[in-house]
């Protein structure tokens, strides 16, 4: 697990945010050790994934941005 999963700050001010992809209240289903039967998803589960999904989605996107604008050609040829 990388620690950046566990703290999330902001780039700009250094400053803890909130985290958009986990929800406590929502998180109240432990499976016990004799729980042998699958869950069933219902609905607005689903809708929680999905967004998750997005949300990740778009958080590799901004990072694959900030690699290539670090490591690009014209960072390159202004090194040289």
């Amino acid at each position: 697990m990388i620690l950046r999963e566990l703290f999330y700050f902001d780039r700009e001010t250094i400053e803890p945010v909130e985290d958009k992809r986990y929800q406590a209240e929502y998180d109240d289903t432990p499976v016990e050790k004799d729980d042998t039967r699958k869950s069933r998803l219902k609905l607005f589960q689903i809708n929680r994934i999905r967004k998750a999904s997005e949300l990740h989605t778009e958080e590799k996107l901004k990072e694959l941005q900030f690699v290539k604008q670090m490591y690009g050609i014209a960072a390159n040829a202004e090194t040289a």
